[in-house]
Protein backbone atom coordinates (compact mmCIF):
# COMPACT_ATOMS: atom_id res chain seq x y z
CA UNK A 1 0.00 0.00 0.00
CA UNK A 2 2.78 2.55 0.79
CA UNK A 3 5.29 1.34 -2.21
CA UNK A 4 1.97 2.15 -4.28
CA UNK A 5 1.38 5.11 -3.42
CA UNK A 6 4.68 6.68 -3.18
CA UNK A 7 5.49 5.07 -6.77
CA UNK A 8 3.49 7.41 -8.15
CA UNK A 9 4.54 11.49 -9.24
CA UNK A 10 1.23 13.22 -8.17
CA UNK A 11 0.81 17.00 -6.69
CA UNK A 12 -0.22 15.74 -3.37
CA UNK A 13 3.37 13.28 -3.18
CA UNK A 14 5.03 16.48 -3.18
CA UNK A 15 3.16 18.60 -1.00
CA UNK A 16 3.94 15.42 1.34
CA UNK A 17 7.86 15.61 0.71
CA UNK A 18 7.58 19.39 1.22
CA UNK A 19 5.81 19.54 4.31
CA UNK A 20 8.18 17.29 5.46
CA UNK A 21 11.15 19.69 4.83
CA UNK A 22 9.22 22.52 6.21
CA UNK A 23 8.65 20.16 9.80
CA UNK A 24 12.33 19.44 9.67
CA UNK A 25 13.33 23.38 9.33
CA UNK A 26 10.59 24.54 11.52
CA UNK A 27 11.43 22.12 14.29
CA UNK A 28 15.20 22.97 14.08
CA UNK A 29 14.73 26.70 14.78
CA UNK A 30 11.62 25.93 17.18
CA UNK A 31 14.38 26.29 20.35
CA UNK A 32 16.00 29.35 18.69
CA UNK A 33 13.16 31.79 18.30
CA UNK A 34 13.20 34.05 21.33
CA UNK A 35 11.23 37.35 21.14
CA UNK A 36 9.21 38.53 18.22
CA UNK A 37 10.02 37.74 14.98
CA UNK A 38 11.43 40.53 12.81
CA UNK A 39 11.17 40.78 9.42
CA UNK A 40 14.81 40.28 8.48
CA UNK A 41 14.44 37.10 10.39
CA UNK A 42 11.40 35.69 8.22
CA UNK A 43 13.05 37.03 5.34
CA UNK A 44 16.21 35.03 6.06
CA UNK A 45 14.15 32.08 6.99
CA UNK A 46 12.38 32.21 3.66
CA UNK A 47 15.12 32.51 1.53
CA UNK A 48 16.92 29.39 3.34
CA UNK A 49 13.61 27.56 3.28
CA UNK A 50 12.74 27.82 -0.82
CA UNK A 51 16.51 26.25 -1.08
CA UNK A 52 15.73 23.28 0.75
CA UNK A 53 12.48 23.20 -1.54
CA UNK A 54 15.18 23.51 -4.58
CA UNK A 55 17.41 21.45 -3.68
CA UNK A 56 14.52 18.51 -3.65
CA UNK A 57 13.02 19.32 -6.63
CA UNK A 58 16.91 19.68 -8.03
CA UNK A 59 17.73 16.66 -6.91
CA UNK A 60 14.38 15.45 -8.85
CA UNK A 61 15.59 16.80 -11.91
CA UNK A 62 19.28 14.92 -11.53
CA UNK A 63 17.62 11.73 -11.17
CA UNK A 64 15.46 11.72 -13.48
CA UNK A 65 17.32 13.29 -16.41
CA UNK A 66 19.74 10.42 -16.21
CA UNK A 67 17.37 7.67 -15.31
CA UNK A 68 19.37 7.29 -11.64
CA UNK A 69 16.09 5.53 -10.37
CA UNK A 70 13.04 3.90 -12.04
CA UNK A 71 11.39 7.16 -11.88
CA UNK A 72 9.67 6.57 -8.80
CA UNK A 73 10.48 9.36 -6.97
CA UNK A 74 11.71 7.76 -3.75
CA UNK A 75 14.75 10.29 -3.48
CA UNK A 76 13.18 13.28 -2.54
CA UNK A 77 10.96 11.44 -0.39
CA UNK A 78 14.39 9.80 1.33
CA UNK A 79 15.67 12.84 1.25
CA UNK A 80 13.16 15.04 3.04
CA UNK A 81 13.12 12.19 5.94
CA UNK A 82 16.98 12.17 6.45
CA UNK A 83 16.01 16.30 7.15
CA UNK A 84 13.74 14.79 9.77
CA UNK A 85 15.90 12.19 11.14
CA UNK A 86 18.77 15.05 11.45
CA UNK A 87 16.92 18.23 11.69
CA UNK A 88 20.29 20.17 12.34
CA UNK A 89 21.30 19.72 8.97
CA UNK A 90 18.62 23.02 8.08
CA UNK A 91 20.00 25.07 11.06
CA UNK A 92 23.29 26.40 9.35
CA UNK A 93 22.91 28.68 6.17
CA UNK A 94 26.00 28.16 4.96
CA UNK A 95 25.77 24.11 4.66
CA UNK A 96 22.92 24.63 2.89
CA UNK A 97 24.07 27.42 0.33
CA UNK A 98 27.14 24.79 -0.35
CA UNK A 99 25.06 21.37 -0.29
CA UNK A 100 23.11 23.68 -3.47
CA UNK A 101 25.80 24.18 -5.16
CA UNK A 102 27.09 21.22 -4.67
CA UNK A 103 24.29 19.30 -6.36
CA UNK A 104 24.43 21.80 -9.12
CA UNK A 105 28.10 20.88 -9.33
CA UNK A 106 27.42 16.97 -9.28
CA UNK A 107 24.30 17.31 -11.87
CA UNK A 108 27.17 18.17 -14.29
CA UNK A 109 29.01 15.79 -13.44
CA UNK A 110 26.65 13.01 -13.95
CA UNK A 111 25.79 14.69 -17.60
CA UNK A 112 29.29 13.89 -18.44
CA UNK A 113 27.77 10.55 -19.80
CA UNK A 114 26.82 12.46 -23.09
CA UNK A 115 29.74 13.58 -24.77
CA UNK A 116 28.11 16.83 -26.10
CA UNK A 117 29.85 19.59 -24.30
CA UNK A 118 31.77 18.29 -22.63
CA UNK A 119 34.50 20.99 -21.62
CA UNK A 120 31.34 23.13 -20.45
CA UNK A 121 30.20 20.79 -18.17
CA UNK A 122 33.65 20.11 -16.75
CA UNK A 123 33.77 23.69 -16.69
CA UNK A 124 30.32 24.61 -14.87
CA UNK A 125 31.22 21.34 -12.54
CA UNK A 126 34.14 22.87 -11.17
CA UNK A 127 32.86 26.16 -10.91
CA UNK A 128 29.88 25.49 -8.92
CA UNK A 129 31.39 23.04 -6.57
CA UNK A 130 34.59 26.14 -6.33
CA UNK A 131 31.18 28.28 -5.31
CA UNK A 132 30.12 25.45 -2.69
CA UNK A 133 33.79 25.68 -1.28
CA UNK A 134 32.94 29.46 -0.41
CA UNK A 135 30.53 28.71 1.75
CA UNK A 136 31.87 25.30 3.60
CA UNK A 137 35.44 24.72 2.52
CA UNK A 138 35.69 20.84 2.60
CA UNK A 139 32.79 20.75 -0.02
CA UNK A 140 36.17 21.36 -2.72
CA UNK A 141 36.72 17.68 -1.81
CA UNK A 142 33.80 17.18 -4.56
CA UNK A 143 36.03 18.33 -6.85
CA UNK A 144 37.80 14.98 -6.65
CA UNK A 145 34.56 13.66 -7.90
CA UNK A 146 35.64 15.84 -11.50
CA UNK A 147 38.99 13.89 -11.36
CA UNK A 148 36.91 10.60 -11.23
CA UNK A 149 35.05 10.88 -13.57
CA UNK A 150 37.20 11.70 -16.13
CA UNK A 151 39.32 8.69 -15.00
CA UNK A 152 36.28 6.25 -14.94
CA UNK A 153 35.17 7.83 -19.03
CA UNK A 154 39.11 7.09 -20.03
CA UNK A 155 39.38 10.89 -21.19
CA UNK A 156 42.37 10.93 -22.71
CA UNK A 157 41.87 14.66 -24.14
CA UNK A 158 44.30 16.56 -21.55
CA UNK A 159 42.03 19.83 -22.19
CA UNK A 160 39.39 18.12 -20.20
CA UNK A 161 42.40 17.71 -17.22
CA UNK A 162 42.74 21.42 -17.15
CA UNK A 163 39.43 22.77 -17.45
CA UNK A 164 38.37 21.88 -13.91
CA UNK A 165 41.25 23.66 -12.56
CA UNK A 166 41.16 27.10 -14.61
CA UNK A 167 37.22 27.35 -13.72
CA UNK A 168 38.37 27.53 -9.73
CA UNK A 169 40.95 29.99 -10.60
CA UNK A 170 38.37 31.85 -11.78
CA UNK A 171 36.37 31.32 -9.47
CA UNK A 172 39.41 32.69 -7.02
CA UNK A 173 40.07 35.55 -9.17
CA UNK A 174 36.59 36.62 -9.29
CA UNK A 175 36.28 36.09 -5.62
CA UNK A 176 39.05 37.78 -5.03
CA UNK A 177 37.94 40.80 -7.21
CA UNK A 178 34.89 40.79 -5.17
CA UNK A 179 36.37 40.90 -2.06
CA UNK A 180 38.52 44.12 -2.97
CA UNK A 181 35.50 45.83 -3.39
CA UNK A 182 32.97 44.66 -0.96
CA UNK A 183 35.43 44.27 1.80
CA UNK A 184 39.19 46.56 0.93
CA UNK A 185 40.62 43.01 1.21
CA UNK A 186 41.84 40.24 -0.74
CA UNK A 187 40.43 37.25 0.71
CA UNK A 188 37.64 39.29 3.16
CA UNK A 189 35.19 37.07 1.41
CA UNK A 190 35.89 33.85 1.79
CA UNK A 191 34.72 31.70 4.63
CA UNK A 192 37.73 29.25 4.59
CA UNK A 193 37.39 26.79 7.93
CA UNK A 194 39.84 23.99 6.98
CA UNK A 195 40.03 22.71 10.27
CA UNK A 196 39.72 19.11 11.17
CA UNK A 197 38.19 17.48 14.21
CA UNK A 198 37.80 14.41 15.31
CA UNK A 199 35.91 14.62 18.29
CA UNK A 200 32.19 12.61 18.08
CA UNK A 201 31.28 14.02 21.57
CA UNK A 202 28.33 16.07 20.01
CA UNK A 203 26.50 12.94 18.73
CA UNK A 204 26.39 11.23 21.89
CA UNK A 205 22.27 11.92 22.23
CA UNK A 206 19.54 9.48 21.76
CA UNK A 207 18.11 11.18 18.91
CA UNK A 208 21.48 10.92 17.19
CA UNK A 209 22.71 7.50 17.75
CA UNK A 210 19.87 6.20 16.31
CA UNK A 211 19.48 8.01 13.20
CA UNK A 212 23.31 7.98 12.63
CA UNK A 213 23.01 4.15 12.84
CA UNK A 214 19.66 4.10 11.00
CA UNK A 215 20.89 5.88 7.98
CA UNK A 216 24.18 4.65 7.92
CA UNK A 217 23.41 0.77 8.53
CA UNK A 218 20.51 1.49 5.60
CA UNK A 219 22.91 3.35 3.10
CA UNK A 220 25.92 0.52 3.74
CA UNK A 221 23.41 -2.35 3.04
CA UNK A 222 21.49 -0.45 -0.19
CA UNK A 223 24.94 0.43 -1.14
CA UNK A 224 26.31 -3.75 -1.93
CA UNK A 225 22.81 -4.14 -3.36
CA UNK A 226 23.36 -1.15 -5.71
CA UNK A 227 27.32 -1.97 -6.43
CA UNK A 228 26.24 -5.28 -7.26
CA UNK A 229 22.96 -3.80 -9.56
CA UNK A 230 25.63 -1.45 -11.26
CA UNK A 231 26.53 -4.15 -14.09
CA UNK A 232 22.71 -4.71 -14.75
CA UNK A 233 22.80 -1.13 -16.02
CA UNK A 234 23.18 0.27 -19.30
CA UNK A 235 26.86 0.72 -20.51
CA UNK A 236 26.47 4.26 -21.18
CA UNK A 237 24.67 4.95 -17.18
CA UNK A 238 27.25 2.69 -15.54
CA UNK A 239 29.43 5.55 -14.96
CA UNK A 240 26.91 7.75 -13.80
CA UNK A 241 25.86 5.30 -10.77
CA UNK A 242 29.43 5.21 -9.63
CA UNK A 243 29.70 8.51 -9.98
CA UNK A 244 27.03 8.30 -7.11
CA UNK A 245 28.78 6.38 -4.75
CA UNK A 246 32.06 8.02 -4.68
CA UNK A 247 29.58 11.19 -3.91
CA UNK A 248 28.38 9.19 -1.07
CA UNK A 249 31.98 8.35 0.21
CA UNK A 250 33.63 11.67 -0.41
CA UNK A 251 30.30 13.27 1.70
CA UNK A 252 31.44 10.22 4.65
CA UNK A 253 34.89 11.95 4.68
CA UNK A 254 33.35 15.47 4.76
CA UNK A 255 30.95 14.27 7.70
CA UNK A 256 34.32 12.83 9.37
CA UNK A 257 36.33 15.00 9.55
CA UNK A 258 34.06 18.44 9.35
CA UNK A 259 35.30 21.05 12.28
CA UNK A 260 32.27 21.81 13.75
CA UNK A 261 30.00 18.41 14.07
CA UNK A 262 26.84 19.62 14.73
CA UNK A 263 24.81 17.66 12.39
CA UNK A 264 24.77 20.36 9.48
CA UNK A 265 27.41 18.17 7.80
CA UNK A 266 25.30 15.06 7.42
CA UNK A 267 23.18 17.31 4.75
CA UNK A 268 26.15 16.11 2.04
CA UNK A 269 25.39 12.73 2.41
CA UNK A 270 21.48 12.95 2.23
CA UNK A 271 21.58 13.06 -2.14
CA UNK A 272 23.84 10.80 -2.94
CA UNK A 273 22.31 8.86 -0.06
CA UNK A 274 18.66 8.91 -1.29
CA UNK A 275 19.44 7.71 -4.30
CA UNK A 276 21.15 4.53 -3.60
CA UNK A 277 18.55 3.50 -0.70
CA UNK A 278 16.12 4.62 -3.69
CA UNK A 279 17.60 1.91 -5.97
CA UNK A 280 17.41 -0.94 -3.15
CA UNK A 281 14.07 -0.11 -2.78
CA UNK A 282 13.35 -0.44 -6.26
CA UNK A 283 15.05 -4.04 -6.42
CA UNK A 284 13.30 -5.45 -3.42
CA UNK A 285 10.93 -8.92 -4.92
CA UNK A 286 9.16 -9.27 -1.41
CA UNK A 287 6.20 -6.91 -1.24
CA UNK A 288 6.00 -7.46 2.81
CA UNK A 289 9.87 -6.44 2.94
CA UNK A 290 9.71 -3.58 0.89
CA UNK A 291 6.61 -2.25 2.95
CA UNK A 292 8.56 -2.66 6.19
CA UNK A 293 11.35 -1.28 5.10
CA UNK A 294 9.71 2.25 4.03
CA UNK A 295 7.76 2.10 6.86
CA UNK A 296 10.60 2.31 8.98
CA UNK A 297 12.26 5.03 6.71
CA UNK A 298 9.09 6.82 7.18
CA UNK A 299 7.88 6.62 10.91
CA UNK A 300 10.92 6.59 13.01
CA UNK A 301 11.93 9.93 11.89
CA UNK A 302 8.65 11.28 13.31
CA UNK A 303 9.06 8.74 16.42
CA UNK A 304 12.28 10.13 17.49
CA UNK A 305 10.68 14.20 17.06
CA UNK A 306 8.51 13.38 19.77
CA UNK A 307 11.36 11.92 21.86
Amino acid sequence: MITSFFNKSRPLYFALVFFIALLAFITARANTVNGGLSFDFILKQSVLLFLIFASILLLNFIVNKNSLTNKNNYEILLFSLFLLFITQTTSSSNVLISNFFMLLGLRRVVSLRSPKNTKKKLFDAAFWIAIAALFYFWSILFFVLIILSLVLYTDNNIRHWIIPFLSVITVFVISCAASIVFYDSFFGVFNLSPGISYDFSNYNSFQYLIAITVLLSFGAWSSIFYLQNIKKKKKAFRVSFKIIILAAVIAFFIVIQAPQKNGSEFLFLFAPLAIIIANYIDIIQEKWFKEIFLAVIIVLPFILLLL
